[in-house]
């Protein structure tokens, strides 16, 4: 059939043009990074991009995997200049894009010097700059370091990294490095997925353990004391362990090394962050070497959790969150699995691998059972919903977060794994179990980096392989109905229920400790900083609730004595099951009033409790694979 000249001449022009991008993407762009000044929150870039004449859009990273949400620290930019031979080029930013950045590239111009600086202080949160260093350490986010062109997809970016840290100080990354001098380190070129999924942890109080693993497995911890790093032998052991624990569940890897990032700080706040290749861990600074810090369930658990990630968010992840750049909107309608199911692998692998004892990992999950009945935003808004609004569920403010609901998709969606996991198991008399699926869907063969996207659909045949079932009814219902009560079915299944005792157990302390709280939800329903004594958090239905106490009030005094945390225990020892009253005086902006409690009873912190008439599935489940 004859056609005209003009749709070829059209379809050779847009291969041309698909030929030259290509080619444009795939030269390296560099990326120097001056962070000889991060103690005191400057880091300086000079980023060259190949580019050709004409308009160009440069995007800063917005929407970053493993935050789910669309804040790239734009906030700390500062500095920005573009430049090409010599020859200054102005730029706007996009009238509704804060993060993208309009220029004209001059004729003749092959490479783009891009320089900036990005700054922190402490307390710049979200998409303000990120405080991530002190005077002894710093985390190099090359996120925050960097921009890219609009329209190409990360995968067919490359990047070749240098990086200045102050003298003395010691690294370490899943980065691949090719050499260093006395003021500089090289690496590898990288496209920018790898470069912005591989974080360096730096500092002067520094140290670096293998972990053992095929392929093989890095710690490396960076303190602001030299004392805070000696870790202890019994937990290299258990993180070795941890290594082996997971190669047992999955049966594969996929990564060509791994490396733990592990920042031991008071100065910046608890977090973790998963990578492919490594994982950003930041805890307290005690976190190693505190007795109370060494129970905490939250810091045992840390690491399980993201190392679980690298293959469940990394390796296979929800399709709505594999967006190959950093600027597409991310759907999380899918974090009950990504994040959900992922916190129940890590606190299962923080007990099989000795982070936590049995006694520990149990009350963690009392803590979490707890925690979820005071929850009261689940009778308006279901599960699925806090997976969806995940963006800014993370930066809801607390006072009231047990009325509004958050992150629920992390601890809620656990226990409701832990429910799938005591069915397969009861209904299959112990032949099968959750660790079937967890090798199905994210084990053998091993591969380097990949990613493979998953949907609901693929989710459910998988548990259907594993055991035939109804898991689409299952899902469907548990994520989107709305009820009063915590899903606690699966605990109950596995042969154990909540109680409460009138003394913190280890974990507890040990959490209070790692928050800097007093937590009393379970009796007074607040939970109180300890700088300050203002109350962080009021449960509804509680006896604060009813005494109509707000969120950041600050408690002067308990009973006619000036407050402290002992002042507070005491009263709540004060008494037996008989009704009392307990006074607190309560300032409030600038007022101040006595505010009475009724409460009977003693404090109450949870326990799990065995139930001799089910099976105990949990021990079982907690219970190391590997000898």
């Amino acid at each position: 059939m004859p056609c005209s000249r003009a749709p070829l001449l059209a379809i050779a022009l847009a291969v041309s043009s698909l030929i030259t991008a290509h080619a444009e993407a795939a030269v390296p762009a560099s990326v120097e990074v001056d962070a000889r000044e991060a103690p005191r929150g400057i880091e300086r870039v000079h980023l060259v991009l190949p580019v050709k004449p004409g308009k160009l859009t440069l995007l800063y990273p917005k929407w970053l995997p493993g935050d789910h949400a669309p804040d790239g620290p734009i906030g700390g930019l500062s500095g920005l200049q573009f430049s090409s031979n010599g020859q200054t080029i102005p730029w706007q930013r996009d009238l509704e894009n804060m993060y993208a950045f309009h220029l004209v590239v001059p004729s003749g111009a092959r490479a783009l010097d891009v320089v900036f600086e990005v700054d922190a202080v402490a307390g710049a949160t979200d998409n303000n700059a990120l405080r991530l260093s002190t005077e002894s350490l710093a985390l190099i986010l090359w996120n925050q370091l960097l921009l890219y062109p609009a329209g190409v997809q990360s995968d067919d970016l490359q990047y070749t990294a240098t990086l200045r840290l102050p003298a003395g100080w010691s690294f370490g990354t899943a980065l691949p490095p090719t050499s260093s001098t006395s003021d500089a380190l090289h690496f590898s070129s990288v496209s920018l997925t790898t470069l912005i999924d591989s974080p360096v942890l730096a500092g002067r109080h520094f140290k670096t353990l293998p972990l053992g693993g095929t392929p093989a497995v890095y710690i490396h911890l960076a303190a602001d004391s030299e004392a805070a790093i000696d870790i202890p032998a019994a937990k290299t052991a258990a993180l070795r362990k941890l290594v082996q624990e997971a190669a047992a569940l999955f049966g594969a890897t996929h990564y060509t090394q791994y490396h733990f990032l592990w920042t031991l700080s008071d100065q910046i706040g608890f977090e973790g962050i998963e990578h492919h290749e490594s994982s950003d861990n930041r805890t307290a600074e005690r976190s190693l070497i505190d007795d109370d810090l060494l129970h905490a369930g939250d810091v045992a658990d840390l690491l399980p959790h993201e190392y679980t990630h690298s293959w469940n968010g990394k390796f296979r992840r929800p399709s709505g969150l594999a967006t190959g750049n950093y600027d597409a909107p991310m759907h999380g309608d899918m974090l009950w699995v990504y994040e959900g199911l992922t916190q129940y692998i890590g606190m299962v692998l923080s007990a099989r691998s000795g982070l936590a004892s049995q006694e520990d990992a149990r009350n963690t999950w009392a803590n979490e059972a707890a925690w979820l009945q005071t929850r009261k935003g689940r009778d308006w808004r279901p599960l699925a919903d806090t997976a969806i609004a995940a963006q800014f569920g993370y930066t809801q403010a607390r006072g009231w977060v047990q009325r509004t609901r958050s992150t629920d998709f992390y601890i809620e969606s656990a226990m409701l794994w832990l429910e799938a996991d005591t069915l397969i198991r009861g209904t299959t008399h112990g032949a099968k179990s959750l660790d079937d699926f967890c090798r199905l869907f994210y084990g053998p063969p091993s591969t380097a980096p990949k990613l493979v996207a998953y949907d609901f659909n693929d989710v459910i045949k998988a548990l259907n392989t594993v055991m035939p079932y109804d898991w689409r009814g299952f899902w469907t219902l548990r994520l989107n109905r709305v009820r009063a009560e915590a899903p606690l079915e699966g605990l109950t299944a596995s042969g154990w229920h909540v109680t409460f005792d009138a003394e913190p157990s280890p974990v507890q302390k040990g959490n209070a400790t790692l928050d800097k709280a007093t937590n009393h939800y379970y009796s007074l329903g607040i939970s109180l900083k300890d700088e300050g004594a203002v109350i962080a958090e009021v449960v509804p239905g509680t006896p604060a609730d009813a005494a109509g106490i707000a969120p950041e009030s600050s408690v002067i005094a308990v009973n006619g004595r000036k407050y402290s945390k002992e002042v507070l225990q005491d009263a709540l020892k004060a008494g037996d099951t008989e009704s009392r009253t307990i006074s607190l005086l309560i300032q409030k902006d600038d007022t101040f009033k006595t505010v009475n409690l009724e409460y009977a009873g003693h404090a109450r912190y949870p326990r799990l409790e065995r139930d001799a008439s089910t099976p105990d599935l949990l021990t079982p489940i907690l219970s190391a694979r590997k000898p």
